[in-house]
């Protein structure tokens, strides 16, 4: 008998990218999982109209009155949703808020975020600006679990990205997402299916 696939819940603020690689990979059987609902806390997020374009189940959560994470009670209702879809792992796709302890109690040791660059170099906002005025050579994007700070969790994979002499912010930012886009479902499918990928 086939094992059901894993669930998976992604939270986003933007436009999906990041949604839409791991969407494709999933059609394409590269990664093996379900995406059962994705929720994001800007209502006018690309990433809500990406999913119900494709019949994901879609949400926007109540506004906060934080910039930089989620009023406890959201964060709590954001948990409950993602629990009542069945959801087992929460993948943060271009989510511009700290995750705090509703969450990281609900899925412990399975929140995994993606950030455009070699953590722990360059956390925060634009790590691609912030890479090209410290004239780094090399940035990339890094994996890593989620924990209570920012960018600060352990790493699980990276990939390199070169900075280019004529790299501006959006160039050098359009090459980081190629290489995000491929190392974050790959990376997923490893995560997900252990006993396959030794």
């Amino acid at each position: 008998m086939l094992k059901p696939l894993p669930k998976i819940g992604i939270l986003g603020s933007g436009s999906g990218s990041n949604f839409a690689s791991i969407a494709r990979a999933i059609a394409e059987t590269r990664l093996h999982a379900e995406i059962a609902l994705v929720l994001s806390d800007n209502p006018e997020a690309g990433i809500l109209k990406k999913a119900s374009a494709l019949n994901i189940p879609a949400e926007a959560l109540p506004q906060s009155k934080f910039r930089t994470k989620l009023e406890p009670e959201i964060e709590a209702l954001a948990a409950e949703k993602l629990i009542m879809a069945g959801v087992e792992w929460v993948v943060l796709a271009g989510y511009m808020r700290l995750i705090k302890a509703p969450l990281l109690e609900r899925f412990p040791n399975r929140v995994i975020n993606i950030h455009p660059s070699l953590l722990p170099a360059f956390p925060g906002l634009e790590a691609w600006t912030q890479a090209l005025e410290a004239k780094a050579t090399v940035t990339g994007c890094t994996v890593h679990w989620v924990d209570a700070g920012m960018d600060t969790g352990e790493i699980i994979a990276q990939a390199k990205v070169h900075v280019l002499e004529s790299d501006t912010p959006a160039s050098l930012h359009a090459r980081i997402q190629v290489a995000e886009h491929t190392l974050y479902p790959a990376t997923l499918e490893r995560l997900l299916h252990p006993e396959v990928h030794r």
